[in-house]
């Protein structure tokens, strides 16, 4: 078998941020040197040529002066040292209290050369004197004196000339940008390089994070010491990790719950069975209302775990119609009357003469009557040494009907009422499976009344006990 081929080991985040990073520095320095490039050539090279311009029409005059003295170009020939003492600029002052224009100074014109690019013609366009590599498209000037053209003076363009100064120039120009370009590189590759470790670090640490995360330590945290989006994602990042750790605990603990919960009943109808297989309790008709107990209780649990997940998914199924709240409460109050009298729990009705108009399910508002009475009554049957009694009443505002169910027991501790709702809790563990309940009445309760926009909290009683109370909203009466 052939040995599997490694993959190619991929950029990690630090070194994808400093590539991105850096290709976009190097693209802007590629950008400022185009753009110092382009105005060299447009702005200061467009600059020379206005002065050269301005240097030639400024030789008119002197040649003109020099050919009337002389009386015609042979001179120029026949002393060379002449030509550049006449193409010497002149005094700027002078030339400027004369009202000419300025020539360009002398340092600018040793530049770019103005002097030797000049060339002399003579009235006929031959060459007399000056730069030989002019070209019939040079920019030139004509000499005239007294009224007749005796001459010529062209300026052979700095692009074709090949002078020391332009050269010098231009390669200091190029030296000089080179190493602004090395400079600014060296500098680009320090900051994206600390940049890149900048940005990256956190996002490693959540990186890492997720990957433990995902590897089941649900304990796992970020410190959180960024700011910004980064800071919000690491304290998110958080939040996720303790909500996934609450949820697991929340789900073993509903599991350990349920197993408790279903091994009771089970182990009770395994005893019956064995005696009275064993021959140790005779088949009579107690032995089989025990059994039968059993498995109302075992179908009582499983149907609340079947709410209870229906409800968690919202596919607990409701028809929504009017209904007079205070005649389904006098209605379950009425199912009820006997059970809890048997438990010897006195009940205190005040209901208003008015209807209470919401819109719900009624079979399924009956069974959070049923809940929280059977829970009052299962808690009265464990304190049977104190006398219980349940007060019931119900009241309307602008918006809401509100419906209180409280008794007169022994009471929850107020750090424990919020944990009332949550399923398979019992203030006592101690309470047994029998008088206790399994600990899911009232978060059934609690995602019925959300699910009709409701709410339902608890709370202490003026009378001692538990209170419960629930708001529903309000509808007008139907016409």
């Amino acid at each position: 078998m052939h040995a599997p081929t490694p993959r190619p080991r991929r950029l990690g985040l630090t070194g994808k941020l400093f590539v991105a990073m850096l290709i976009v520095n190097l693209l802007l320095i590629g950008a400022m040197a185009l753009g110092a490039h382009l105005s060299f050539q447009y702005g200061f090279l467009g600059y020379l040529k206005q002065q050269e311009t301005q240097r030639l029409e400024a030789s008119v005059v002197p040649l003109a002066n020099a050919y009337r003295e002389h009386g015609s170009w042979e001179f120029v020939q026949q002393n060379r040292l002449l030509w550049h003492e006449i193409m010497r600029p002149y005094d700027l002052d002078a030339r400027a209290a004369a009202g000419s224009a300025p020539l360009p100074s002398e340092p600018v014109s040793v530049l770019i050369g103005t002097n030797t690019r000049l060339t002399l013609l003579d009235a006929n366009r031959k060459y007399v004197f000056g730069n030989p590599s002019y070209t019939a498209r040079s920019p030139s000037r004509r000499i005239v004196v007294d009224g007749k053209t005796v001459g010529w003076v062209l300026m052979v363009p700095f692009e074709r000339a090949t002078e020391a100064g332009d050269l010098r120039f231009q390669e200091s120009q190029k030296g000089a940008s080179w190493a602004i370009a090395l400079a600014a590189g060296v500098l680009a590759i320090l900051v994206t390089l600390w940049l890149a470790r900048a940005l990256a670090s956190p996002l490693r640490r959540i990186a890492r994070a997720t990957h433990a995360l995902a590897g089941g330590h649900l304990a796992v945290r970020v410190p959180t010491e960024s700011g910004g989006d980064i800071g919000q994602l690491e304290t998110d990042f958080n939040h996720l990790a303790q909500t996934l750790e609450s949820n697991e605990r929340m789900r073993s603990a509903l599991v350990a719950d349920i197993s408790h919960e279903l091994r009771t009943p089970l182990a009770v109808m395994s005893g019956e069975i064995e005696a009275i297989e064993v021959g140790v309790r005779p088949v009579s008709l107690e032995a089989v209302q025990s059994l039968g107990a059993e498995v109302k209780r075992l179908s009582r649990l499983v149907d609340d775990l079947y709410d209870l997940s229906l409800a968690d998914v919202g596919a607990l199924r409701y028809h929504h119609e009017e209904i007079d709240l205070a005649e389904t409460l006098r209605d379950t109050l009425r199912k009820s009357a006997r059970r809890l009298a048997g438990a010897g729990i006195g009940q205190h009705v005040a209901l208003p003469e008015r209807a209470l108009w919401v819109r719900g399910d009624e079979r399924r508002l009956q069974q959070v009557f049923a809940n929280i009475l059977e829970n009052a009554m299962r808690y009265a049957v464990h304190c049977a040494d104190a006398h219980a009694d349940v007060f019931v009443s119900a009241r309307q505002d602008a918006t809401h009907v509100q419906i209180d169910f409280a008794d007169s027991g022994p009471g929850v501790p107020e750090p424990l009422l919020a944990a009332l709702f949550e399923r398979f809790y019992r203030v006592e563990a101690s309470r047994s499976r029998s008088t206790g309940g399994a600990g899911l009445g009232l978060p059934i309760c609690r995602g019925i009344v959300e699910a009709h926009d409701g709410t339902i909290v608890a709370a202490r009683a003026p009378q001692g006990g538990l209170l419960i109370s629930i708001r529903l909203p309000r509808i007008a009466e139907p016409g």
